[in-house]
Order: C-alpha cells, then sequence, then structure tokens
C-alpha cells in the first residue's frame, strides 16, 4: 500500500503522520486489496480539514471530514473510511453471491 500525506497551510509533522499510519492499519485489515491511499490535511482559519483518497482494486473512494481539532479530524476520518471500505466490501460480497442464480429444472 502506497501511503502519500500532505499538508496544506498546515507543515505535517512526524506525529500525525505516526498516528494516520496507526489507524490505516484499522483500514488494510478489513480490505486487502488497498493500493494507495492519499491523506490530505488543511487548516482554514478554526477548521482542521482531513480528506482521504483510497484506491481499491475496481473502487476509488473519497472521504472528507472537518473538525476543531487535527487529531479529532483524523479520527473521525478513519470511522467514515472503515466504514465505507466495509460497504464496498459487502456490496462486492452480495453482487458475487446473487451473480449466478441457480438453474431452474423443468420436469
Amino acid at each position: 500500500m502506497n501511503l502519500k500525506i500532505t499538508g496544506l497551510n498546515f507543515d505535517v509533522t512526524e506525529a500525525i503522520k505516526k498516528h494516520v499510519s496507526s489507524k490505516l492499519e484499522r483500514i488494510s485489515r478489513h480490505a486487502d486489496n488497498v493500493i494507495s491511499v492519499t491523506v490530505t490535511l488543511s487548516v482554514e482559519k478554526l477548521n482542521n480539514k482531513a480528506e482521504a483518497d483510497v484506491h481499491l482494486a475496481g473502487k476509488d473512494l473519497h472521504v472528507e471530514t472537518v473538525e476543531s481539532d487535527m487529531y479529532a479530524a483524523v479520527d473521525v476520518l478513519m470511522d467514515k473510511l472503515d466504514r465505507a471500505v466495509l460497504k464496498h466490501k459487502e456490496k462486492r460480497n452480495d453482487v458475487r453471491a446473487t451473480a449466478a442464480p441457480a438453474p431452474v429444472e423443468e420436469a
């Protein structure tokens, strides 16, 4: 998994990089087909915004959140991203389960 962390109007510190990468471990447990993740952290006046673009095999996910604290923004972002990955995984499994209907025998 390729991880890219960028900051807009904000210097990304090692502590924030470690926090983001530790939170992303939870995402990689749920989805083994993660190709790349791009996390963008930005500060606009009093709002801290965190965005993530996740490139999965066959799907791109975009999640964003705005909080008053950067660590809180990252935590909420990872919660949303976790739900989005699980939703994508469940949809993919549902499609595979219903894709091949059982043949009906005629008497």
